[in-house]
């Protein structure tokens, strides 16, 4: 009879038997997300508020990777509540959590300044900074246990430069950010003078482009768009590198401003 803990790695990767929630994981870079870590051996909880758009994207991973366990589940993260349940409901499935990839998006903006409609500020609040403020503190202890733990945030340049029609957007990214980073200084206190113990942090794109983009608009160059599958690619090695080496940090994905 085994005695290994439900979920715990094996002795593959540093994703193989990791399980790693991802939320936000209904579009085109939830699913490359999801494919990569699965791919990697990880288990994936996936949650987004679309069943529909999350169910093809965890049938596309469990399919493309033959034996991998990757889980939808339909969540209102724009709620404590809800969020924290389904942290606990992980654990009490898996045993541990050893990832949580927030990809929750949204945007919103406007042609001048003068235009900026303060409406778009609370779609924005609530998408991009809540929702991380909740994913955060839902997974933080569980994560802190893990004992290779990590909170990825997806972010975008302009929180470091915000235009004058992306006022709402670029504030929103940019506390979120923060907020982020404030996470990533509570796991280094927890490393009470070692390693931290666990390691939270960003990763910064212009924007997102995928295949269907492409298809649809055949001749834009999408000049300084990351591909989500080099996003994924990148989100899925942050678990390869020390907890010291990644915690706190942005990794940047396009040049930086």
């Amino acid at each position: 009879m085994s005695t290994t803990t439900p979920g715990a790695p094996r002795n593959g990767g540093p994703l193989e038997g990791a399980v790693v929630a991802v939320a936000g994981a209904g579009g085109a870079a939830g699913h490359a997300v999801m494919l990569r870590l699965a791919q990697a051996g990880a288990i994936v909880v996936a949650a987004d508020a679309d069943a529909q758009r999350l169910a093809s994207g965890v049938d596309a991973a469990r399919f493309a990777h033959g034996g991998a366990t990757v889980i939808g589940d339909t969540v209102d993260l724009l709620h404590l509540a809800a969020t924290r349940d389904w942290a606990a409901k992980i654990l009490k499935d898996y045993g541990r959590v050893d990832g949580l990839v927030h990809l929750v998006g949204g945007w919103r903006g406007s042609a001048t300044f003068a235009e900026t409609d303060l409406a778009d500020w609370d779609l924005l609040h609530d998408l991009l900074v809540r929702t991380v403020q909740h994913t955060s503190l839902a997974f933080e202890a569980p994560l802190a246990r893990s004992g290779n733990g990590r909170f990825v945030l997806v972010s975008a340049a302009g929180a470091a430069r915000p235009t004058a029609g992306n006022a709402a957007y670029a504030a929103a990214k940019a506390a979120a950010e923060a907020w982020t980073l404030a996470l990533a200084d509570g796991f280094r206190k927890t490393g009470d003078g070692g390693p931290p113990s666990a390691a939270a942090s960003v990763v910064v794109v212009k924007a997102l482009v995928n295949d269907a983009m492409r298809a649809e608009r055949p001749d834009a160059r999408f000049a300084g768009f990351t591909d989500v599958r080099d996003l994924a690619e990148s989100i899925g090695q942050l678990w390869s590198k020390p907890t010291e080496e990644v915690n706190g940090t942005r990794l940047w994905l396009t040049p930086q401003p």
